[in-house]
């Protein structure tokens, strides 16, 4: 029986008989009718027998009669739309070596922020379509038929037609246009080998501002009109970071030029396309008058993240998507290093923790996946870009970083950038050349923690003049897994002048305390319990429980301020989360918490806030009668930072101190702190009255906003009318998303309903609806199940991509705490699952019955109320 087509179906991957070398691709978008035209010639390799051509496509109208290999006309076309492919058929096996398969097809510029769709915006007053490309991770299929897979590298020569008044971008420069009437044709160069999801186009109206690097290649920013001054800070850090990055890589930025352009509708927050980076507006455009010191540091980091791509992805691109974190995980860590280099006043590396936060916590989850996990279809991919690839691949390069130490890790990374240029490369490639350079068993040491999901707690504990350590896998459900890692142990005792550095490489191990002890504090301060602090600077990707000796040791030096910023956050995130899996009790996370009431510094009480309105939360459901006092520890123990600050900036304050402003009225709104939601209400109504007033700067607009909805009820709703009319006047996207943040924030759960509902208007972009959806009250939780019910098959057809159908999930139903509703939420979702959201149930749903485990365990504490209680008298 002859082979036929549906031989490839069901397959992640295309056959590799044959392979493109270059695309000369065609395309003319009709941005009035929302189509597009196209015509391919691509140059392709055959190197195997067959008589098969198979490629991706999906969603385009292939125009059968058209295609042609070399001169041979195929017998049949097959479409197979779940699998997206194309699978041309021929009456002989085709000639090896090199051939032009070509063909014409015709497609739709979509509105799902994926493949070649539109994006609106408004030109003199009216609204307009502009065309844009989004092809990560399998997308360009949507735009021409293509080998869409990151290991079939090609050249790229692109031709458009567009209308002559409009700008037309793509990877490379415009080697020449000719204008013809109304329509001009521009062709670009040819780019270097490169993949098919970098590939990138945008057409519409657009002004730019450029500078160049100091080997002169040209960058430009590109905005809507009018608005090119909002690009000139993203303008200085790109040209910064290209020049910082050919330093470190040693290896020059590998195109003539690079265009960060900003589209108003876009799913991610950026995207690296080779030579043409696209971002959301509020991660590009900066506003010196209408933006935060936040908003600043997200541009910088962005820009940074994205920028670090051209090398670590572009030039250098994962094999497969299984090590998609090559690319993310290095992009987030390198842009940390551009920023602290930038802007060292930021103590960026700190900040960093945050990454480290939310990696950490995902991984606690059974429902958690290794760092290199098996896409096995395209429809998975989208469900990686999370905390694992970006966030965990971050902290596990820090960690092995700081092993290796710095000059080695960067040597290595240039020989590896060096090595694999224009190609591809697996995580197994990475390993060999930092072994290469360092002489250490990196791939032994890193496959421990890429390969295998989740990370170790070490229990420490005091015997004699030893310290034990015992190493387990760390779930916040309490139990314990079957992973065992080697960790690069750090500790230090008494003071960081001297230090120990070793491999945990087995379950148990013990070192010597003399080994690492400062002698001399240890005999200077023979009253005091001499502290000892593991996983120095929190560099490692673990948590640590130490025994009540070696605890009760640590909040001295706490309070003591022996500590660097950076420990200080690790231990009050460490003992949130052993809390949280029931390994230590929530009284003395309170015990400990209360060490850091004279604390100022912006980084360390960013993690303490973040505890404190977790505490706050879950002793709503698990306390009620002790929920009021709780709060009123927790506002006792940030307001002493509070008074300091006011709300009013002062003169020449530090970048750092106007962000802790910003978080600490917030979190103060948020605990029900009456003086603060009082004062935010009354300098709301004069903004409200005049927008140039001083007293409502955009770093305290939030918690101001916060407290308006904290007071908004059906019966009494100007404050949330206020605000909607702010939001419909404002022009400033970081503006409009602080409203859209604080409408679903009310007490009162029929105004929840209405700013749920005000998602599904025109008014509100579906890029956007994550602001609304992760603002919703403790109060508004059932409705918004209930409405997440009734529209969800709506949701469904709305947001096609899994970042955002997960958005609906993860921001509804981890609000819940008890197993009723677990299995409630089980039923509803019971035979409809679709891989795009599939992970993202199964961890919320998980992340409920966590909380209901936490909360039996908190109702079970014989001393929390009478600890509360000491607690709150100290503070008096």
């Amino acid at each position: 029986m002859a082979a036929s087509p549906d031989q490839f179906r069901g397959h992640a991957r295309l056959p590799h008989f044959a392979a493109p070398l270059r695309y000369d691709l065609r395309l003319r978008p009709d941005l009035a009718a929302c189509t597009f035209t196209g015509a391919a010639a691509i140059a392709v390799v055959v190197s195997a027998p067959t008589r098969f051509l198979v490629l991706n496509a999906a969603e385009l109208d292939v125009d059968r009669a058209s295609i042609r290999f070399q001169d041979l006309a195929p017998t049949d076309v097959a479409q197979f739309d779940e699998d997206e492919i194309m699978v041309i058929s021929f009456d002989r096996e085709l000639p090896f070596g090199e051939g032009v398969l070509t063909m014409d097809f015709t497609g739709t510029l979509n509105d799902q922020m994926r493949g070649f769709y539109r994006s609106k915006y408004v030109y003199n007053g009216e609204s307009r379509n502009m065309a844009v490309t989004q092809f990560e991770a399998a997308d360009a299929r949507r735009c021409f038929p293509c080998w869409d897979d990151p290991a079939f590298k090609a050249k790229f020569k692109l031709t458009l037609e567009v209308p002559s008044d409009l700008v037309a971008l793509s990877n490379m420069p415009v080697a020449k246009e000719t204008v013809s009437g109304l329509t001009k044709t521009i062709y670009y160069e040819e780019s270097p080998l490169m993949s098919t999801y970098l590939v990138a186009i945008v057409v519409g109206i657009f002004d730019y501002i450029e500078s160049s690097t100091s080997e002169g290649t040209k960058v430009r920013v590109y905005t809507q009109v009018g608005k090119t001054n909002q690009g000139k800070f993203a303008l200085d850090v790109a040209v910064k970071s290209l020049d910082l990055y050919k330093d470190y890589f040693a290896t020059p930025y590998p195109l003539p030029k690079l265009d960060m352009i900003a589209i108003p509708d876009f799913s991610a927050g950026a995207m690296e396309n080779y030579g043409l980076v696209t971002y959301r507006d509020t991660a590009l455009l900066y506003d010196e008058l209408l933006s935060s010191a936040s908003n600043k540091q997200q541009v910088a980091i962005t820009v940074a993240h994205e920028l670090a791509h051209q090398w670590f992805g572009n030039l250098v691109t994962m094999e497969w998507w299984t090590h998609l974190w090559l690319n993310e995980g290095f992009a987030s860590w390198v842009s940390y290093l551009a920023v602290e280099s930038l802007f060292p006043e930021w103590n960026n590396w700190t900040q960093f923790l945050d990454e480290t936060t939310s990696g950490l916590r995902l991984d606690a989850l059974a429902e958690s996946h290794p760092i290199e996990v098996e896409v096995n279809h395209a429809s998975e991919i989208d469900a990686i870009f999370d905390s694992i690839s970006y966030d965990k691949g971050a902290s596990v390069i820090r960690m092995l970083q700081s092993y290796l130490g710095a000059e080695c890790f960067q040597k290595a990374l240039a020989s590896y950038i060096k090595k694999y240029a224009y190609s591809n490369a697996k995580t197994e490639d990475l390993w060999v050349v930092l072994e290469e350079e360092s002489g250490e068993p990196v791939k032994d040491l890193m496959t421990t923690w890429t390969k295998q999901q989740g990370y170790p707690v070490i229990y420490a504990k005091i015997n004699g003049h030893d310290l034990e350590l015992e190493q387990a896998q760390f779930l916040s459900d309490g139990s314990s897994g079957p992973g065992m890692w080697i960790v690069p142990v750090t500790a230090c005792c008494g003071s960081y002048d001297a230090q120990k550095k070793f491999l945990l490489k087995d379950k148990m191990d013990k070192i010597n305390i003399k080994e690492f002890s400062d002698s001399q504090s240890a005999d200077g301060e023979k009253n005091q319990i001499i502290w000892i602090k593991l996983n120095i600077d929190q560099t490692g990707f673990y948590r640590v429980k130490y025994d009540d000796e070696l605890a009760a040791g640590l909040v001295n030096a706490i309070k003591a301020k022996k500590l660097s910023l950076m420990d200080k956050i690790g231990i009050v995130e460490d003992s949130y989360a052993l809390s949280v899996a029931c390994k230590q009790t929530l009284t003395s996370l309170l015990r400990l918490l209360n060490a850091y009431n004279d604390e100022s510094d912006y980084t360390v009480l960013s993690h303490v806030t973040s505890v404190c309105l977790s505490i706050s939360k879950i002793t709503v459901d698990a306390t009620p009668d002790l929920n009021k006092d709780i709060k009123q520890l927790l506002i006792n123990l940030l307001l002493p930072a509070v008074i300091k600050l006011g709300w009013d900036p002062k003169d020449g304050e530090s970048h750092l101190d106007v962000m802790l402003r910003s978080l600490l009225l917030t979190a103060l709104v948020r605990l029900g702190h009456n003086e603060t939601i009082n004062e935010g209400v009354r300098r709301f109504h004069i903004f409200f009255e005049d927008g140039k007033t001083s007293l409502l700067p955009p770093d305290t607009r939030k918690a101001a906003y916060l407290a308006v909805m904290r007071t908004v009820s059906t019966s009494s709703r100007s404050g949330f009318d206020a605000l909607l009319k702010i939001y419909r006047e404002a022009s400033e996207p970081q503006e409009k998303s602080r409203v859209l943040g604080s409408l679903s924030s009310s007490p009162d759960q029929d105004i929840v309903l209405e700013a749920l509902n005000f998602m599904f208007t025109d008014e509100v972009r579906n890029q956007d609806s994550f602001y609304i959806l992760g603002g919703i009250s403790l109060e508004g939780r059932e409705i918004a199940w209930t409405w997440l019910k009734e529209n969800w098959d709506h949701v469904l057809k709305t947001w096609k991509s899994s970042s955002l159908i997960s958005d609906f999930i993860e921001s509804i139903v981890p609000r819940f705490t008890s197993e009723e509703k677990a299995v409630e939420v089980t039923e509803f979702f019971a035979g409809q699952v679709k891989p795009s959201f599939e992970r993202a149930l199964k961890q919320s749903l998980e992340r409920v019955r966590i909380s209901a485990r936490w909360i039996e365990s908190i109702r079970s504490e014989p001393k929390l109320g009478q600890t509360v209680q000491e607690l709150l008298q100290a503070d008096a």
